[in-house]
């Protein structure tokens, strides 16, 4: 029998479900855009109903679609963007407040005010983590001191905290089993990723209630089984997976050394380091990579905050243009940028800077500047952010990876590929399965079914399609990248 697998794919800017042969090939997806709110200057909120009616409508469709490759689904695996952050009412399921999205910033005072009292150090030591308002343990003390009732109810154990795998399992089980994975639970600030615990120390300082937290599982695990009324019938839950962590284990990066490049709203880089906990010297982040029958690997990260959501912007803010892939052919109506830098600080800057007063800024304008300039300077920019953490990387190890195996919905933009192998002087490759992220989950859902026998499996499955080589000669792609560092010591400057 023919198996497939099917992913939930929650993301920042959409919800999706991709239903997969077990070689990787896609047979069905669904999709609905998600929006994000605004309601004050640095602050990025989601309504928690749209992420699961959302996710729950796609999950459903894609099966609807093909009702002859859901008879052979062997499990369901889900990944989901990290960070974001929300609370709910244990007996009722309702969230007291919306989801605070990991881009927001309004806890950057409080972040301010802990590095000043010197607990930035034991923090690292413990998660691998920067004390920034990027993770979630300054969004839950936000949501507990701001919604009215919600301390006391959390000390009573009526609430239950979660990022979005957590909250989407809770609901697909009709609120049997409130747990996480580890990858994800290494994201919250509030997880010892060395002894593998919450832990007591981080939660006293960050005034969360132990009685909020889920159980945290490995990657692949029988984390619970969806209400039979919600997809037509009950499937294994298989395997749960931060986005980042499930697009390492979709490229196949499960040896030390290499690294995975997504480009999506963010830009997020990581590099496997193996069994042993290092923690970064340059300003970068140890994460959990993954945890399989309870051992750890881990990861160097770097995080950047915008990236396709800078082509985003230029669509829907300054209205350049009307999709996001005319921005490939406004590019290249130039042949540079004419001096022009945009820096896509919208929500601070990310690594290695980690400076969450930083907003965004297009410099090098004259009356010459276009939009084409501007266009090109958005897409140029992810270039250069990517160079800032492989140079921080290879600081920190010694090694520039041979490749980097690039994904998201930028590897689409042939401009941007070419370029960032240039500014970085390394290959780019471009997988055959470019939806490494629902892939991953996907294949930690087949580990746990049996489909697959171990990671050499999801290894076999992995194919090159497009390798884009450096072109640029060493001198240009210098002078472009000291432009870029002066541009963000002027953000920096002005923050």
């Amino acid at each position: 029998m023919s198996h497939t697998l099917l992913a939930i794919d929650q993301g920042t800017t959409s919800s999706r479900a991709i239903l997969f042969s077990t070689d990787g090939q896609i047979i069905g997806i669904r999709q609905k855009e998600l929006t994000l709110h605004y309601p004050q200057n640095g602050w990025v909120e989601q309504e928690a109903h749209d992420i699961w009616q959302d996710s729950l409508w796609a999950a459903r469709s894609v099966i609807s679609d093909h009702p002859e490759a859901a008879r052979t689904l062997a499990a369901i695996g889900i990944t989901n963007q990290r960070e974001t952050t929300l609370l709910w009412n244990r007996h009722t399921g309702e969230p007291i407040y919306n989801a605070i999205v990991w881009q927001d910033r309004r806890t950057a005072s409080q972040c301010d005010t802990l590095k000043q009292q010197g607990h930035e150090t034991a923090i690292t030591a413990k998660t691998g983590l920067l004390l920034d308002p990027y993770f979630s343990a300054t969004k839950i003390s936000w949501i507990l001191d701001h919604v009215s009732g919600a301390r006391a109810a959390a000390e009573r154990g009526d609430l239950a905290f979660g990022t979005v795998d957590c909250f989407l399992l809770w609901h697909l089980t009709a609120g049997k089993v409130h747990a996480t994975d580890a990858t994800n639970a290494s994201r919250t600030m509030l997880f010892n990723i060395k002894t593998q615990s919450w832990d007591d120390e981080l939660l006293a300082l960050f005034n969360v209630p132990r009685s909020l937290l889920p159980t945290v599982h490995d990657n692949v695990h029988d984390f619970g089984h969806t209400e039979a009324g919600l997809l037509g019938k009950s499937y294994t839950i298989g395997g749960m997976a931060g986005d980042q962590q499930a697009a390492l284990i979709g490229q196949a990066c499960f040896e030390p050394g290499m690294v995975k490049s997504t480009y999506g709203t963010g830009c997020f880089a990581l590099m496997n380091i193996g069994s042993e906990y290092r923690l970064s010297q340059h300003r970068l982040l140890t994460t959990q990579a993954y945890r399989l029958q309870g051992q750890s690997r881990y990861a160097i990260e770097g995080s950047i905050f915008v990236a396709g959501a800078a082509i985003q912007w230029l669509r829907d803010g300054l209205h350049i243009i009307t999709t996001a892939a005319q921005s490939e052919e406004l590019a290249q109506e130039v042949n540079d940028t004419n001096g022009v830098y945009l820096v896509p600080a919208f929500t601070g800057l990310g690594a290695p800077y980690w400076n969450p007063r930083s907003r965004g800024a297009i410099l090098g304008l004259t009356r010459e500047s276009t939009a084409a300039h501007i266009t090109r300077a958005a897409l140029e920019a992810q270039a250069y952010q990517t160079r800032d953490l492989m140079d921080a990387m290879t600081a920190d190890t010694g090694t520039h990876p041979a490749v980097i195996r690039a994904d998201g919905g930028l590897v689409h933009n042939q401009f941007v590929c070419q370029f960032i192998a240039d500014i970085l002087d390394t290959p780019l490759d471009i997988p055959h399965v470019t939806e490494t992220t629902a892939w991953g989950a996907a294949c930690l859902a087949g580990l746990q079914s049996g489909v697959y026998q171990g990671l050499d499996d999801i290894t076999a499955h992995w194919q090159q399609a497009k390798r884009y080589t450096p072109a640029l000669a060493e001198a240009k792609r210098e002078q472009l990248y000291q432009g870029w560092q002066a541009a963000i010591r002027s953000v920096m400057a002005a923050a």
